[in-house]
């Protein structure tokens, strides 16, 4: 299948979602979908969580990968195809590259995590290491098609990548058929339009709300422009969804067909996949975790049952660690405070049994003595403690300072 004619293409329509959905069966999984009694207790309604996650390879690219490589002419094939990306799109195009025979090469960026890196590889595409950020990576990758004749996987601008990210949306429809609002992250816009195609075609009743991280919110400025615009310096921890600017292809549909484009917050995105991984139990990288950033920024705004698509889980297990404490202290659980003290034998120790008292577990403790804010016989302290959330956080700050410590901080 290919959408392409005479070197233009035409729109998405469902006949190719649905074309898209009988290529797949037996390479892509319908992934699971599960319910999440906290999220439903938040929004006043069903919240169902859509687990992309637990799609091969780790995301949804494998759809879209897979029926871009499978369209291509055996002359196309033969050439080979060349994909640029920082991890999902990478491991996409190459397990779909080997499925069908098709040699994949690969260019990702220099800082790219080790763990995207070595399964792309065992995928079986060739990997280059070109670029210092994904644009001059794409750049790259781009030229090497020009000059070997490769053909250019887009992660996200071409009909027959949006064609398989809809399938997504016609699986939901098949698991949840009650869903009134389906929530989804939104990057450059391929699993966003492929959605909205398939949900909007087969029930324009269902509201598709999009989610962006504020640094990097490309959408809402080039939805009022009414054509896709490029941000500077995006910048945001939701890697997945790291996007300057929109795709042509996809920016159309999901200006026609998307009731609503939201941002959320970096402290959103972490709460969000602290509670995915406690409650939920779902290993999630923060762009999968973007719709449940949305639910949690504004719960009472969704209609139910409501479906938030977690579209990815592949996160470098030392971003997962500093996510984690970020989301922690999103969430009033980490409290960093300096006391000061008298600078004798003893007063650390009475201050650590005053934070026993409270309940406080001490994670790391530190002196200033140099301060020139300090008097001579002061020292300065610096506590970074686990609580159990912001009221107990209130509750240690008061006690200190009940027993007579000058918290400074």
């Amino acid at each position: 299948m290919s959408f392409s004619t005479s070197g233009t293409l035409r729109p998405v329509i469902l006949d190719d979602i649905r074309g898209a959905q009988k290529m797949l069966s037996g390479v892509a999984r319908t992934t699971a979908m599960e319910g999440s009694r906290h999220l439903s207790r938040l929004v006043g309604a069903p919240v169902h969580l859509k687990c992309e996650n637990l799609q091969r390879t780790g995301s949804f690219k494998l759809r879209g990968a897979y029926v871009r490589i499978a369209g291509l002419s055996p002359e196309e094939r033969a050439a080979g195809v060349v994909a640029a990306s920082a991890g999902n799109h990478a491991q996409g195009v190459a397990l779909a590259s080997s499925l069908l025979g098709v040699h994949s090469t690969v260019f990702m960026p220099m800082g790219a995590p080790l763990p995207k890196v070595a399964a792309t590889r065992e995928y079986g595409a060739e990997v280059r290491l070109h670029g210092q950020v994904i644009e001059e990576t794409m750049t790259a990758a781009q030229e090497y098609a020009r000059e070997t004749g490769a053909v250019f996987i887009h992660p996200f601008d071409h009909p027959d990548i949006i064609a398989g990210q809809g399938t997504v949306g016609l699986e939901i429809l098949e698991q949840c058929p009650e869903v009134q609002t389906i929530v989804v992250g939104i990057g450059g816009g391929g699993l966003a339009a492929g959605i909205a195609v398939a949900v909007k075609t087969l029930r324009p009743d269902v509201k598709l709300i999009g989610v962006q991280a504020e640094g990097s919110a490309a959408y809402p400025p080039s939805l009022s422009a009414g054509h896709p615009v490029s941000i500077d310096s995006p910048s945001t921890m939701a890697d997945g969804i790291k996007v300057g600017r929109p795709g042509d292809v996809p920016f159309k549909i999901i200006g026609d067909l998307m009731d609503e484009v939201r941002t959320v917050s970096e402290d959103a995105l972490s709460s969000a996949l602290l509670l995915c991984l406690e409650r939920a139990k779902l290993v999630v990288e923060p762009a999968g975790a973007s719709p449940v950033a949305a639910l949690l920024s504004d719960p009472r705004s969704f209609q139910g049952p409501v479906v938030a698509l977690l579209s990815g889980g592949n996160v470098d297990p030392l971003l997962m660690q500093r996510i984690l404490r970020h989301g922690m202290a999103a969430a009033g659980r980490y409290l960093s405070l300096r006391v000061r003290l008298t600078d004798r034998p003893g007063a650390l120790a009475a201050l650590l049994a005053a934070l026993s008292v409270v309940d406080a577990n001490v994670l790391d403790v530190s002196h200033v003595r140099t301060d020139p804010r300090l008097g001579l016989t002061e020292v300065e302290v610096e506590l970074q403690l686990e609580t159990k959330g912001p009221e107990h956080c209130e509750e240690v700050a008061t006690a200190l300072r009940g027993a007579g410590y000058t918290v400074v901080g």
